[in-house]
């Protein structure tokens, strides 16, 4: 494949916040097994992590064929992606250069193309369309939350994660996206004729994010009648189409499907930028919420992510470095899967990203306890969200709620420690800390030493694989003591919560007494009726005080 031990340039982990793992290694840390695409200039091919033995897609494009505008664009794809924590965008590990290759290892989506499902399938249900859809709207929203434009929206660079029924879906190809700050437009015309949007082609006025929600527009067209609401024999033609902005639902498979698909999609391919839909109200559109399979809170499974969020402590920054790395890179896809699904039950308004309204409101299904329920999220708030964004981002909510006994295993803790032994001396350095975090270069090396004393029992300078081990033996020992405290609190409210939910049914039946013995009362002669007034007046403050008692 052209690899070679040469020293390689690396660019850091995508999801790398502050005081995050950078990303070490080499390209001959990965085994090809077969090519899986190849271009004009470069090919993708799978590839197995030797010491994780955990399956990728590395991405070579060959520096000697590339012109320099392709090399940019593929650094460029690199730069978007590692700003990027979504579930439905894909995922870049790590990027390597050499002289005459350069190396994008990403994660791997075995279920093909969204192009050829539509071939293969010619037209999806409605309630099929909806489902992939809505992922689709998801991701883009999320992009669009953060500023970038993806630009090139089109059914081949949406890929399933898997060939299995319900595959997560991830957008990839991200070489054409741009960061645009809010009321500002771009002028460069790229994109794919089919999914270009009328604006773009114009040239005009510029453009902004809706040209992506255009494109959305044509995919949703695509997907439920298997053809392009614009076409043409040349790119020309379609883009003159394009100009024209009329959508026409007159053809034959347009017949079994629902005005609401109709209308909604008119709403996306509004040749207005200003009147179309944004993401956002895409995805609160009345079609997307009547056709999607409807998602209940898992309670069970809130249950299991509320404990280990409570149980979260990453401890040193080492533990904390190491536990992202194994998160992020050697957490297999069936480990996230179920933690996938509570993020995404959580996740109200599909921003991609927990706020504390949203951890509220589900974890109030939990605790049936509103007021505790923001007690908790407190808490979490505090120990989760490590860049203070005031929400937890995807990566952040899989470091605090994966199962720490099944992720911290000695295998996976040795090929960290390699990962972290840059120069595979068998010892961790200084150096080697620094490069763990990134540099962090406003650090004073008296906190470098400081965290090293930390782990360092010999008092060598250096960090063994023994002093490495112990340390994140550590955090399962402490998962485990919050385990015993949390359970004990957690039943200490649940006692709490029956004791409340006694006393609300005794005052109930109280109440009910009550209106039983005024409707007797009610029915005495006019005689009787001032000396059971005082009755009554008497038998009211006896049940005031019960209740009081009861209460308190």
């Amino acid at each position: 494949m052209g690899c070679s031990n040469s020293r390689d340039e690396k660019v850091q982990d995508p999801k790398q916040k502050d005081q995050q793992v950078a990303q070490q290694g080499n390209i001959n840390n990965k085994q090809n097994k077969w090519e899986k695409k190849k271009g004009a200039y470069g090919e993708v091919r799978k590839a197995i992590h030797k010491a994780s033995q955990i399956l990728r897609a590395v991405k070579i494009l060959n520096r000697d064929k590339a012109v320099k505008a392709e090399q940019d664009k593929l650094r460029h794809e690199v730069e978007i992606l590692r700003q990027l924590d979504h579930p439905n965008i894909i995922a870049v590990y790590e990027s390597y250069q050499e002289p005459r290759y350069f190396y994008i290892v990403t994660e791997l989506c075995t279920g093909g193309e969204l192009f050829d499902k539509i071939m293969e399938e010619k037209q999806f249900s409605e309630q099929k369309s909806a489902d992939i859809f809505k992922q689709i709207l998801q991701a883009v929203n999320y992009c669009h939350k953060n500023n970038i434009l993806h630009r090139d929206l089109k059914p081949e660079n949406i890929l399933f994660e898997s060939s299995k029924q319900g595959s997560l879906l991830k957008i990839c190809d991200f070489g054409t996206s741009v960061y645009l700050e809010p009321g500002k437009s771009l002028k460069q015309k790229l994109g794919t004729p089919y999914y270009i949007a009328p604006e773009v082609v114009e040239e005009k006025n510029g453009y902004n994010e809706k040209c992506d929600i255009w494109a959305c527009g044509v995919i949703l067209y695509i997907m439920l009648c298997g053809h392009p609401p614009f076409n043409g024999i040349t790119d020309q033609a379609i883009m003159d189409k394009v100009k024209e902005g009329k959508v026409s639902f007159d053809s034959p498979e347009w017949g079994n499907v629902s005005q609401e698909a109709k209308d909604f999609i008119r709403k996306m391919l509004e040749k207005n930028p200003s009147k179309r839909y944004s993401a956002e109200q895409a995805l609160k559109d009345k079609w997307l919420e009547n056709n999607i399979t409807k998602k209940e809170y898992n309670i069970p499974l809130l249950k299991k992510a509320l404990k280990n969020m409570r149980q979260f402590n990453p401890g040193v920054k080492i533990q904390e470095a190491t536990y992202i790395f194994l998160v992020n890179y050697l957490a297999s896809k069936e480990e996230k899967q179920e933690l996938l699904k509570a993020f995404q039950s959580l996740d109200l308004d599909g921003d991609g990203k927990l706020s504390r309204d949203e951890l509220i409101q589900g974890f109030k299904e939990v605790l049936q306890d509103k007021q505790q329920a923001e007690i908790e999220v407190n808490k979490i708030m505090q120990k989760v969200d490590k860049n203070n964004s005031n929400y937890i981002d995807y990566s952040e909510f899989l470091m605090a709620t994966i199962g720490k006994e099944n992720l911290l295993t000695e295998q996976r803790l040795q090929t960290a420690f390699k990962m972290f032994d840059t120069d595979g001396s068998g010892m961790i350095s200084i150096d080697e800390l620094k490069k763990v975090f990134g540099g962090a270069g406003n650090v004073s090396d008296q906190v470098w030493m400081e965290l090293l004393q930390q782990i360092d029992n010999n008092n060598d300078g250096l960090i063994s694989y023994k002093e490495f081990y112990d340390i994140m033996n550590q955090l399962v020992e402490k998962h485990a003591v919050n385990e015993d405290n949390n359970q004990e609190e957690l039943d200490q409210n649940q006692i709490s919560q029956y004791n409340k939910q006694q006393n609300q049914d005794e005052i109930k039946q109280n109440n009910n007494n009550s209106k039983d013995n005024s409707s007797s009362s009610s029915s005495s002669d006019e005689e009787g009726s001032s000396e059971s007034g005082e009755e009554d007046s008497s038998d009211k403050d006896q049940q005031d005080e019960e209740e009081k008692q009861n209460k308190y």
